[in-house]
């Protein structure tokens, strides 16, 4: 499977754990139970198989951490009525643009790092180098 559309279906399944988190009502509900366990263990085997293909942990952490808070303060105004204000807006772009910053650092370093015939870094992606 293509590595961002593991990391879109990571973003995807600890959304689903996060609103099913706030759906099951502090076990009010338990069946709700259900799809934050999958969600969550889906999510993190997801992102693991992503790290596992060589991408940066800062800008795969980034992208996945930024994704799910937008997403689910989006969902959550949605689907529960949860505040949306322009603060919050603001606050979910400055995420994104932090996100996007990480990023380009990341392949700015790591063609700097090509270039200077450096290794990728202490551990390859298999965990040892």
């Amino acid at each position: 499977m293509n590595r961002l559309l593991m990391l879109g279906a990571a973003i995807a399944l600890e959304v689903v754990g996060t609103l099913s988190l706030r759906a099951m009502g502090g076990f009010a509900q338990p069946w709700w139970l259900v799809p934050v366990v999958i969600g969550y263990v889906g999510a993190f085997y997801l992102v693991a198989k992503v790290l596992a293909t060589g991408l940066p942990v800062g800008a795969v952490y980034g992208i996945w951490a930024a994704s799910g808070v937008a997403l689910t303060a989006i969902f959550g105004a949605v689907i529960f009525g949860d505040p949306l204000t322009w603060v919050i807006g603001l606050g979910i772009v400055m995420i994104i643009g932090g996100v996007l910053l990480v990023e380009l650092g990341s392949q700015r370093a790591e063609r700097a790092r090509h270039q200077a015939g450096e290794p990728q870094g202490v551990l390859s992606a298999s965990g040892s180098e």
